[in-house]
């Protein structure tokens, strides 16, 4: 009787700490996500005001990194431009971080009619998409978080106009 007993009171000890193990292991894993680092980021916008992504705290971001000299960046600007403008929900916002000079920015802005928020990122732009998951800083590199700040996908090169509808609707719903 006393083994059975101990054998049910080491079971459901094993089982609280797998329990506690699994929500201990998601904060972490998403604390080692870089989503704090982004938020916390500090950018410049086109008019050189500083902005951070917690600008926008409460909404879902579409978090879309690029370049001018990007030629898949090139192709998917215009998807993105369509989605914002065709976009119903005020509850996601779409926010650009360009890697280039200011001015190359600021025309390729004006060229393409971006309609959304653009951001300047400089070199250490690169070393934080490194610490978003993107090993190789490869462009354009997309990243959706939901309303807590939490990234929920992420997406190296350009999005296609399926992966942008699913992105939405994800961070829509």
């Amino acid at each position: 009787m006393a083994r059975r007993r101990d054998a049910l009171l080491l079971g459901g000890a094993g089982l609280v700490a797998a329990a506690a193990g699994a929500v201990v292991g998601a904060f972490t894993l998403q604390a080692g996500s870089g989503a704090a680092d982004l938020l916390a980021a500090r950018f410049q916008d086109l008019e050189g005001r500083p902005r951070r992504l917690l600008d926008w705290k409460g909404k879902a971001l579409l978090c879309n990194f690029w370049a001018t000299w990007c030629a898949p960046c090139r192709e998917e600007i215009p998807l993105l431009v369509a989605a914002k403008q065709n976009s119903p929900s005020t509850r996601v916002e779409l926010v650009g971080i360009a890697i280039d000079t200011v001015d190359k920015i600021r025309e390729f802005s004006t060229n393409y009619k971006i309609n959304y928020p653009v951001l300047i990122g400089d070199a250490a732009t690169i070393a934080l998409l490194r610490g978003l998951g993107n090993r190789g800083g490869g462009l354009p590199y997309t990243l959706a978080l939901d309303s807590s700040g939490a990234i929920v996908q992420r997406h190296l090169g350009a999005l296609t106009e399926a992966d942008l509808r699913q992105v939405m609707a994800r961070l829509s719903g």
